[in-house]
């Protein structure tokens, strides 16, 4: 059996060199497969990660009753990260919540003389999960001394929405581009299998099995699948890098946050190995089916 092996990789590789034009086709048309795959998957991750960041900065006020000295109002601040599902939270006292306003607002130095006292002491708090919004807000009103907790739920709800429905059409879609990746390298390696047709013809009328005639073309789209993985991974990173850079530099897009490539490289780089060799196996399988019914 080890033996068999080693005779349909050589087999395989062998046609893959010899058939040099149609193998280079059917490696480019994976590396273009995967790219476009790659690509849209990488936009949707960070379209979610956007989503997720805009969605975490949409923080929790919660004022602090006024009658209050400003050490008990910042003493809160233990009983209010212990509530469940609250990752920070930050006091802001009366004369940063003033200074903060008049920066944002007073253009005309119109509230230049605004007093303080107008003013709570407040916490600026951010959640684990934005999906317990509402139940968070509650526990938090429960807390003794908070008078009053501001949440905007329904911009929350929304970002939520947005990040469910962008989930559901990014695997759709790459679904679809997978299914028509297949079947434009099913149509590729067959140009190359038709070639053989009298040679498949031939070594089932002297008896060779299905499997041992399947094997060396196995292989031959499995070594298709990883050299365009490779390729295309190599390609998508400098891709990404080129991308990411740019927006970096771009004074209209620095808005946009883009994850770091050397984060997510190692997911990326199974994704695209385990598309390529279902892409290459899957094509070749495809394609010899046809042939083997001599």
């Amino acid at each position: 059996m080890k033996g068999n092996f080693r005779y349909f990789f050589r087999e395989g590789s062998r046609n893959m060199f010899s058939h040099g034009f149609m193998s280079f086709a059917a490696i480019g048309i994976t590396v273009a497969c995967l790219l476009i795959m790659g690509t849209f998957s990488l936009v949707a991750i960070n379209a979610d990660y956007n989503l997720k960041s805009l969605q975490k900065e949409n923080a929790v006020l919660a004022f602090i009753d006024e009658e209050l000295s400003d050490e008990d109002a910042w003493a809160l601040q233990s009983k209010v990260e212990a509530v469940a599902n609250v990752a920070d939270a930050t006091f802001v006292s009366r004369q940063e919540a003033r200074d903060s306003y008049v920066a944002q607002y007073d253009e005309n130095d119109l509230y230049a003389d605004l007093d303080a006292s107008i003013f709570r002491h407040r916490f600026v708090i951010h959640l684990q999960d934005e999906n317990r919004l509402s139940e968070t807000v509650e526990d938090l009103r429960q807390v003794e001394h908070i008078a009053k907790v501001r949440a905007d739920e329904a911009i929350s709800a929304g970002f939520i929405t947005a990040r469910n429905v962008a989930g559901i059409i990014s695997i759709a879609l790459i679904a679809i581009l997978l299914v028509v990746s297949v079947f434009i390298i099913s149509n590729t390696i067959k140009l190359t299998t038709f070639d053989r047709r009298d040679e498949i013809a031939i070594m089932k009328m002297v008896g060779a099995t299905n499997g041992f005639i399947r094997w060396p073309f196995v292989f031959e789209g499995l070594l298709i699948g990883l050299f365009g993985a490779i390729i295309g991974f190599g390609l998508q990173w400098l891709l990404y890098n080129a991308i990411a850079t740019g927006i970096a530099g771009s004074d209209t897009l620095q808005i946009l946050r883009v994850m770091s490539f050397e984060k997510i490289w190692w997911p990326v780089a199974a994704v695209f190995l385990l598309a390529g060799v279902l892409v290459g196996i899957g094509g070749s399988l495809t394609a010899i089916r046809k042939f083997l019914r001599v």
